[in-house]
């Protein structure tokens, strides 16, 4: 394996230093199987104490300067004093999330329920979603629906789609000039049969008849076992479409695990189509974030490892050699084009990285950088008391 140098470093660092990745609310509170959920000592208990915690992770790292808030789960009665807070520490709230798929009242779904009152509730909830955006000046709302059905002629599929439609032109209705809407989609779980939003397709067809401020968020792991994800990473830049993307790892399912842990080609093969789609660009409104729940690891640190992957990994996809590459192509060379890109990912940037983040003042290594901190000693000792935030809470 090749070394990257300091001048290899050095011509693909303005790229580099324009990566941002968004960190999730939930991953620093309680978390574990589908089973049972496991306590942690220095588990935050407040939202402030999650972007505290996030904050730390930015600290360190350079990578991580907004944190994503989830609704309900993240409620606080003064949103302006919580963009405040944050602001304090360094960062700024990210993305707000929809939460449709915890309440009673959902149980047949949300906004494609064939209730009307309950598609009302689900609307409500967006709408208090666009205000909480408004106070804390975030840009994007994230909407992930567990709608679906589990046994055929359970629900009529196209009535479903006419409902989901018309419940997302309210919403959308309602967002401010600077603000945009983003559809996730997941093939699978809770529903079984059919979810109402289960691929990129359907999420592009929902969100192509609203206009330009909607746009799909692609999850890496909510996919058939074999999707190649990079080809639709490729389609929605191409068409303009592709939002924000939620990283993180599989093995089997949607298993949330840290991003490139299972995979870490497959993370280099989506870095090197997001640079080739512009999505690094200056000005580009591509969001990058973070969806992960640490089950058994320590929450911070398992933060900071995934944005150090996703750095890496985007460094190498920036050193693919573009002009070696477009005349293998040309040449219909397969094995060339193909040892271009394993050259670029078998480069160990991680020597030159740790060199880079010192020049900038970071600390070369940021997992040994914040063990040695004594922030996870300090938060064990403090937070005594109340309620640990965790799914739901």
């Amino acid at each position: 394996m090749t070394a990257l140098s300091a001048a290899g470093l050095s011509a693909i660092a303005p790229q580099l230093e324009r990566l941002a990745i968004e960190v999730p609310s939930w991953a620093y509170g309680n978390s574990g199987t589908r089973f049972k959920v496991f306590t942690t000592p220095g588990t935050p208990r407040t939202v402030e104490e999650k972007i505290a915690d996030a904050a730390q992770v930015n600290r360190t790292t350079g990578l991580a300067p907004a944190v994503a808030l989830h609704i309900p789960w993240d409620k606080v009665d003064d949103y302006a004093a919580l963009r405040r807070y944050a602001e304090d520490l360094g960062m700024t709230i990210g993305t707000v999330n929809s939460n449709t798929f915890q309440a009673d009242q959902y149980k047949y779904g949300s906004l494609t329920h064939a209730d009307a009152a309950v598609r009302r509730a689900a609307i409500d909830h967006h709408l208090e979603c666009i205000e909480i955006m408004t106070a804390t000046g975030s840009k994007d709302l994230k909407i992930w629906l567990a709608d679906g059905t589990n046994y055929p002629g359970q629900g009529d599929m196209r009535q479903r789609q006419d409902n989901l439609a018309e419940s997302l032109a309210e919403i959308y209705a309602a967002l401010g000039d600077e603000q945009r809407m983003v559809l996730e989609y997941k093939f699978f779980e809770p529903a079984f049969y059919h979810t109402d939003v289960p691929d990129w397709g359907t999420s592009y067809a929902q969100v192509a008849a609203l206009g330009d401020k909607a746009k799909v968020c692609l999850d890496t792991g909510h996919h058939a076992p074999g999707t190649n994800i990079e080809f639709i990473v490729m389609q929605l830049l191409r068409l303009g479409k592709l939002g924000s993307f939620d990283f993180n790892s599989r093995f089997y399912a949607d298993d949330d695990l840290i991003v490139g842990a299972a995979d870490p080609f497959q993370l280099f093969r989506i870095m090197a189509e997001v640079v080739r789609g512009g999505g690094l660009d200056e000005g580009t409104d591509l969001g990058l974030m973070l969806d992960q729940c640490h089950n058994i690891e320590e929450k911070i640190p398992g933060q900071i490892r995934s944005v150090l992957n996703v750095q890496e990994m985007t460094a190498r996809a920036l050193l693919v050699d573009q002009d070696a590459l477009a005349e293998a192509r040309g040449n219909q060379d397969v094995l060339a084009a193909n040892a271009v890109f394993m050259d670029a990912f078998y480069t160990d940037v991680r020597p030159a990285l740790a060199e880079w983040r010192e020049s900038r003042g970071l600390p070369a290594d940021p997992l040994a950088a914040y063990t040695e901190s004594g922030y996870q000693a300090r938060i064990n000792e403090e937070r005594q008391g109340g309620q640990q935030a965790s799914w739901g809470a």
